[in-house]
């Protein structure tokens, strides 16, 4: 990169310019609405696998355990 002090104002107003215009376009957004956005991520996260339904069997053991510590209390005191 040349030295500033070797460029005139102008030319060196332009590097400037042209280097702030790079940069900017690095930031750049590839979506135009957050809405836009989420539905792409969902999407994505979708393809992934991550929102599926698991099956579990903590909940169905649970209810069958807690009917059989009513039903063995409700027999021990009857």
């Amino acid at each position: 990169m040349e030295s500033i002090r070797r460029q005139t104002p102008q030319t060196a107003l332009m590097s400037l310019e042209a280097q702030a215009a790079s940069a900017r376009g690095g930031f750049a957004c590839l979506f135009s609405t957050a809405e836009e956005y989420e539905t792409a991520l969902i999407t994505e996260r979708r393809a992934q696998g991550r929102y599926t339904q698991s099956r579990s069997y903590w909940p169905l053991a649970l209810f069958v355990g807690c009917a059989l510590i009513v039903a063995g209390t409700v027999l021990l005191f009857a």
